[in-house]
Order: structure tokens, then C-alpha cells, then sequence
């Protein structure tokens, strides 16, 4: 079946998440804390949202039921599903919607502000949401419960909207809470870490035979037709129909934010049993959708063609020749609606001050970008003695470091011409150019500084050589 044609339905806790961004360089003298200057603000879509969002991206269609409250924060969430194409039954309650604030400065988060319930809901909602559900339920392939403990998915209703899918032969896919997974009984299967396998089977995890005991010990808690258990970067273990442990590695490459991963691989597992895939094949698309979410920031999304790219054969070795391009043009199309950072430089002598600072630089955003002088430019830069390596050698280099995206050489003395048509979410440059002119910063959302290692550079390095051939 066409991914088009998959319908969806996903109920649980909706929730919005809130992120504050700024500035914290004094203490406030009222108390012994930080004073945070807000720089920006943004949402992103957070609990249930996100496993439908994760869908959108797949590609399927969705349809998501839940709750909010009768606040501006409720009716910002619905006209973010919306947005995003997801069919939203937002159902009013007397509670608050659930949001979840973030304060970050300088990367890091300074304060986290949760504006919940989780109280049961009033039990006219409860028989609103599943008369609805109940009307369109055999239009749908699977169906997802996300559970965050927030009132919805109560123990009675859970049990009740699992009845009513297994009479139509629909799947069911938890992603369990709390340490009573009584309430998931006869799901088709459940996703919990390892610390929430362990919390609810009370089986410590440490090797394969335990591992075995707790994947047991869930089937025969909640009747599963598959037991699962995600274990993070050991991937995914789970037991087959007749019972033996099946675990397939991870096959991320580069984790830069595990934040959101969980709701992928339960998008993902849903998105092929509905199709009617095996839960081998099954298992391994969760887990190439994973990696690609994990070698993102944030709560991120894969999309159906990043998941298929991950899987083909030669995506591990990616032809660093198709990451050099001549201009931003070349380009665009593979970055857009990515979130861009962009940095540029000489990168005469590839050493380790610059793979780390590369390194640091890519996991700000989805892709990284590298602006590289040309032979040319760096002549008339630093002398007719450099550079050192080619431009064609010095852009091969960089484009076989896993963290680079795209290398574009650039003739000018300097980069601006090329940061005005990238437009970057962000600007990097070195910590050396704090209290200077970034050029091109205009261009950019915002610009990020990012120390370099002491004593690591290609002057150094040529200053060493030449050294040591005098001597």
C-alpha cells in the first residue's frame, strides 16, 4: 500500500512546547539566579503532536484526538496541527493545556516551566472523543496511543479503545507510562526504554538473558503480540511470534540529540505494520528513522525520502565530491526547510582545532555548510606562499568530514556575498571575533561563537615545519 494511502490515528496527551531564548551574563540582585535577556521565542509541537508530526513527515495521513484547555495556548496548538495538515479533534477541558517552557541561554537550559493537569478528564469528554473515534474507526490502519500521563488515556479508556480496534483487526501501538502496563493489555505492541521496561517488569537489564526475561515478562503482563523494548543506541529488541529475541543494532552514524526519538520510532513502527510489513522490516525502518532524527537538534522529524536515503546501500560512505559545490544555488533545493548554520574559512592544513570546531558547529542546526576561500582569495589574503593545499584538495578534505554537509568555494575576499544568498539560520565564526564586525551577520538569524583549542593552528603547523627543516 502506498505511504499516501496509510491513515492513521493517534490519541494521548496533546502538548505544546515553548522555547525562550536569550542571553544570561549577570546575576539578578533580588537572588542568587541568572537574569535571562529574551532574545526569541519559538513552539514546537510536543507529546502526541509530535508522533503525528512524525507521521506528516512520513508522509501518512493523520488523524490525532486529545484535549486543551480554553486558554491562547490550546488554540495556538490546534492551529499548529492544522498547520501542519494533521486532521485535529481538539476537545475543550476546564484544565490548562500542557506546556512545557523552556529557558535557554548560552545552549543551556537555565529553567523548565510546566503549565499542566493530570487529573482525569470530565466523563463527558471521555464519551464525546470515543462516540467520534468509534464512528471512523474503520477508515483507519493502526492506531497510536501517547501516553505522558496527562489524564487522557485513562486505564478504562485505554482498554476501551483497545477492544475497539482489535475488533476490527486494526494494530495498536503504545508508547507506555508509569509502572502499570496493565492498562495496555492486548496492545499490539508497547515501546518503552530500558529504564521503563525495567520499572515496570522490576527485571534488572544488563545482558541478553535478562533482556529476555523482562520482554517475557511484558507479554505476559500485557498479552502483546509483540513484546519491544527500544534500547537507545543498541536499537531495538523484540520477541517474534514464536517467541525468540530478535535485536537490531542502531545505525546512527551521528547523535547529536536524542530529544524526540521515542515518538519516531513508534511512527515509524506504526507507519509499517500499517502497510502490512513484517515486524523484522518494521524494526529496521524505526531504526534508520531514529538515526536520522538523532543526528538533529531538538524534537526533529524524518521525512519518508531521508529514511529510504539512510537504508540504500551506499548511504554510509556519502561521495564527498557531491558535497563540493561551486555556488548556493547548486544546493538549495537538497536545504531547504532545514536549519542551516554556516561557517567559512581557509582550512589550509585540515587539523584537529578545526575538526573540532566544525564538529561543534554542525550540531546547531539540521546542515552545515562550509564556505571555503579559494586559491585565489587566500593568496591575497595571506601571501603568494599560500596555500599550502590546493582549493580542490582543501575542499575534498572537508567534505569527507562526516559533520560537513556541503563545501562551496567562494572567490571573493570574504564571504558575504555568498551568506546573502544562503541566508543561514546561523552564522559561526570563532571566538576571537567577540566585540567585532561579524561580516554577513545581517544576513543571518542569528550568529553563534565557538572557542577554538589553544596552540592549534595551520600557522603553527608551518611555523613548526619550517623549523625543523633549518634545524
Amino acid at each position: 500500500m502506498a505511504v499516501e494511502r496509510i491513515k492513521i490515528l493517534v490519541i494521548g496527551d496533546l502538548m505544546l512546547d515553548k522555547y525562550i531564548w536569550g542571553s544570561a551574563n549577570r546575576l539578578s540582585p533580588e537572588a542568587p539566579v541568572p537574569v535571562v535577556k529574551i532574545e526569541e521565542e519559538n513552539f514546537s509541537l510536543g507529546g502526541a503532536c509530535n508522533v503525528a508530526n512524525n507521521l506528516i513527515a512520513m508522509g501518512a495521513f493523520v488523524s490525532i484526538y486529545g484535549v486543551v484547555g480554553n486558554d491562547a495556548e490550546g488554540s495556538l496548538l490546534h492551529d499548529f496541527l492544522v498547520n501542519k495538515g494533521i486532521d485535529s479533534h481538539c476537545y475543550k477541558s476546564n484544565r490548562p493545556t500542557t506546556t512545557k517552557m523552556r529557558i535557554m541561554a548560552s545552549k543551556h537550559q537555565m529553567l523548565r516551566l510546566d503549565k499542566e493537569s493530570n487529573t482525569p478528564l470530565e466523563s463527558k469528554i471521555y464519551e464525546a472523543m470515543f462516540e467520534d473515534i468509534q464512528g471512523s474507526i474503520t477508515t483507519y490502519h493502526c492506531m497510536i496511543l501517547s501516553d505522558y500521563l496527562k489524564g487522557v488515556l485513562s486505564p478504562a479508556f485505554t482498554q476501551k479503545l483497545i477492544k475497539l480496534a482489535n475488533s476490527f483487526d486494526i494494530p495498536v501501538l503504545c508508547d507506555p507510562k508509569g509502572s502499570d502496563y496493565a492498562k495496555y493489555k492486548h496492545a499490539t505492541l508497547l515501546t518503552p526504554n530500558k529504564k521503563e521496561a525495567m520499572e515496570a517488569t522490576h527485571v534488572n537489564i544488563h545482558n541478553d538473558k535478562t533482556l529476555l526475561e523482562a520482554l517475557q515478562k511484558m507479554r505476559k503482563i500485557c498479552s502483546l503480540t509483540y513484546p519491544l523494548i527500544t534500547l537507545s543506541e543498541e536499537g531495538i529488541a523484540y520477541l517474534d511470534s514464536d517467541l525468540a529475541l530478535h535485536k537490531k543494532p542502531t545505525i546512527a552514524k551521528e547523535v547529536y540529540d536524542v530529544s524526540g526519538a521515542g515518538d519516531t520510532v513508534i511512527a515509524a513502527l506504526a507507519l509499517q505494520l500499517a502497510k502490512g510489513e513484517s515486524i523484522e522490516e518494521a524494526t529496521k525502518f524505526a531504526n534508520a528513522a531514529a538515526a536520522v532524527v538523532i543526528g538533529k537538534i531538538g524534537s526533529a522529524t524524518a521525512t519518508l525520502k531521508e529514511i529510504q536515503d539512510y537504508l540504500a546501500p551506499k548511504r554510509i560512505i556519502k561521495d564527498a565530491k557531491a558535497k563540493i559545490a561551486t555556488n548556493f544555488l547548486e544546493i538549495k533545493e537538497n536545504v531547504n526547510g532545514k536549519k542551516i548554520v554556516f561557517t567559512n574559512g581557509c582550512f589550509d592544513i585540515l587539523h584537529y582545532g578545526h575538526v573540532s570546531y566544525l564538529e561543534k558547529a554542525r550540531k546547531l542546526g539540521d546542515v552545515l555548510i562550509v564556505g571555503l576561500n579559494s586559491d585565489d582569495s587566500i593568496k591575497r589574503l595571506k601571501g603568494k606562499d599560500r596555500p599550502i593545499n590546493s582549493q580542490i584538495d582543501r575542499a575534498f578534505i572537508l567534505a569527507s568530514l562526516a559533520c560537513v554537509s556541503y563545501v562551496i568555494i567562494f572567490d571573493e575576499d570574504t564571504p558575504e556575498n555568498l551568506i546573502s544568498q544562503i541566508k543561514p539560520d546561523i552564522l559561526v565564526k570563532g571566538a576571537d571575533y567577540k566585540d567585532k564586525v561579524v561580516i554577513g551577520a545581517e544576513y543571518a538569524k542569528s550568529v553563534q561563537l565557538i572557542d577554538f583549542i589553544d596552540n592549534k593552528s595551520t600557522t603553527n603547523i608551518i611555523d613548526k615545519i619550517q623549523k625543523q627543516v633549518k634545524e
